[in-house]
């Protein structure tokens, strides 16, 4: 298809009619050569409202002098035969063709114009083009009512719809322009001309889609324009077809977003993932052209081995850090401290932070590298293990206090736990805020050294004997005894055999009778005599007899009734699980 050369001087107004817009007319609304360009023969017979040759006779200060061979001669202005850059086009003696206008006008002179010679020759070539279907060349002049008008020689409109493939946000910046256009409506009696730019460029863009189908296959290297960036990827412009860049397989390292490696209009080097020829989508790689990282990560990380990284990414659970382009590892947070609680990673490191790290375990199948950060120090709770051995009497400050138990400070951020079983043998304690504060100096003795589990146990009644041992072996089965009823249950009554040390008696052993209430036969307070009927080391009991007392058994008589009745009764034995429970909890059994 021939381009049409239209590079001829901007002459007249021509008028335009587009059924898209609605728009008709020029920019003042009025058409001054309809009628001529309907009317004008061509030919070389001397008429008027003809194209004629004349010889340019002599340049005047107002025109140009022309001889067309008649009886008197004519004079044209001289800005007719200017180009645009003001270079004069002719010189005495040229041949010209010039358009008779009149032989006289009301002066007696013959009106000749250059300028409408070649606008006639102009809309002659540029119909040539419509019925060759031809493209032409022209520059975009200006913006106008639905669209742009175009200099081709002679003014053409040119439609917003179809100036691109997708819709022209800004009309302006296309103003200056030389473009090729094809004439989609043509109608020289109107002066009307519509142009195109849409239809040649999906002309262009059959043709290369053509061609990229040809070379679309997967792992395929292709050439390709971005034309579109999302949150999640690019679309590249393959050539009459577009495939989509997805965030993932941009690069082997970490983005945030795809314009950290691209911008709109940049030409890309892209690799074919996958083709579905059906649905027409195309997934290309980026990051596929250059060698994977992780294949060199096993013969250059190995456990136990230090490395150098840039934290780049936070998260509640730890810190990731890149080691090498592509190559990532977690710092889990537990491995951040061996003694602070570390509550997020952002209390020990931020993003773009250098640091070392110790190698933990490399995962090649997940592509997972696990990375310390205090195993680049001593670990704190081997050094306390070789200074303190279990047994150690210890002094420290409590530096928190919990519904279970305080803890006491032992070296830098290490602490031992007193559990609240372990403040006293025999002081019911319900909370150990009631006995202890922040800062208070106690003395405990070690009870357990747990590295793995960073473990320091303490306790404070073991500075002391166990009262209950030297109750045991100065009560045994048999003695008779008084003591002070501490507590009420609904299956019998606690009663204090010396400080912190209770025994109980069960509601059976209260009395003779058969009784409905204990309150009915003793109150807290009150004093009773008992004998005590067993005692259970592991459990720390002593189960009493009031009943007993009361028949003043002696001797073989006792140890029968005591052999008789001390054997594990399921009353006995879940009372006293019960009362051992409410203990321990601070509430009453049920």
């Amino acid at each position: 298809m021939e381009l049409l050369d239209t590079k001829m001087p901007n002459i007249g107004t021509v008028h335009w009619e587009d059924e898209d817009t609605g728009f008709d007319g020029d920019e003042k609304g009025h058409n001054p050569f309809a009628d001529m360009l309907a009317q004008a023969p061509g030919g070389s017979e001397i008429r008027e409202g003809t194209i004629v040759k004349g010889r340019v006779m002599r340049l005047t200060d107002d025109g140009i002098v022309v001889d067309i061979g008649h009886k008197s001669e004519g004079e044209i202005p001289r800005h007719e035969f200017f180009t645009p850059d003001g270079e004069m086009l002719i010189k005495v003696g040229d041949m010209v063709e010039v358009y008779l206008d009149r032989f006289e006008d009301g002066d007696g002179e013959m009106v000749l114009s250059y300028e409408r010679a070649e606008m006639l020759r102009a809309w002659d070539r540029i119909s040539d083009a419509y019925e060759r279907n031809e493209i032409v060349e022209g520059t975009i002049m200006a913006r106008v009512k639905g669209g742009l008008s175009v200099d081709i020689g002679v003014k053409a409109f040119l439609p917003g719809s179809q100036v691109d493939l997708r819709p022209v946000r800004n009309l302006d910046k296309l103003i200056g322009n030389k473009l090729q256009f094809k004439i989609i409506k043509f109608n020289k009696k109107r002066g009307n001309i519509v142009l195109s730019r849409r239809v040649l460029l999906e002309q262009d863009r059959e043709k290369l889609r053509s061609l990229t189908l040809g070379a679309l296959k997967e792992a395929a290297v292709l050439k390709g324009i971005v034309k579109n960036i999302t949150d999640y990827g690019a679309f590249i412009d393959l050539g009459g077809i577009d495939g989509l860049l997805h965030i993932t397989d941009m690069s082997w390292g970490r983005i945030n977003h795809p314009s950290e490696l691209f911008e709109v209009a940049q030409e890309v080097e892209v690799k074919v993932l996958s083709y579905d020829e059906a649905r027409q989508r195309v997934s290309l790689g980026y990051k596929q052209l250059q060698n994977d990282p992780w294949q060199a990560v096993a013969g250059k990380y190995s456990v136990g081995e230090k490395a150098r990284g840039k934290v780049v990414s936070l998260t509640d659970y730890g810190a990731f850090i890149e080691l090498a382009d592509g190559i990532e590892g977690l710092i889990h947070i537990s491995e951040m401290s061996w003694s602070k609680r570390v509550r997020h990673p952002s209390k020990i490191v931020q993003i773009g932070d250098e640091v070392e790290v110790v190698v933990l375990a490399v995962d090649l199948e997940n592509r997972r590298i696990s990375l310390g950060m205090k195993q680049m120090e001593p670990n704190p709770w081997e050094i306390v293990k070789e200074k303190y051995q279990v047994g150690d009497i210890i002094r420290g400050k409590i530096r928190n206090i919990t519904d279970f138990g305080v803890f006491v400070g032992i070296e830098d951020g290490i602490d031992g736990l007193i559990h609240i079983s372990d403040i006293s043998w025999s002081e019911r304690i319900r909370h150990p805020g009631d006995k202890f504060k922040k800062g208070d100096e106690v003395e405990a003795k070690i009870l357990q050294i747990d590295v793995e589990g960073e473990k320091f146990s303490l306790g404070i009644k073991q500075l002391t004997d166990d009262p209950w041992i030297a109750t045991a072996k100065s009560m045994p089965a048999g003695t008779r005894g008084n003591g002070k009823v501490t507590r009420l249950t609904d299956y019998g009554a606690f009663v204090e055999l010396a400080p912190g040390i209770e025994g109980m008696i069960h509601i059976s052993e209260l009395a003779d009778e058969q009784i409905a209430k204990i309150s009915d036969v003793v109150k807290e307070g009150d004093d009773v005599d008992f004998v005590v009927l067993a005692t259970d080391s592991d459990e720390r009991k002593f189960s009493l007899s009031r009943k007993a007392f009361l028949r003043n058994l002696q001797g073989d008589d006792l140890r029968h009734y005591i052999g008789a009745v001390a054997e594990p009764k399921t009353s006995l034995a879940d009372a006293f699980s019960r009362a051992n429970a409410a203990a321990g909890s601070g509430n009453e059994p049920t």
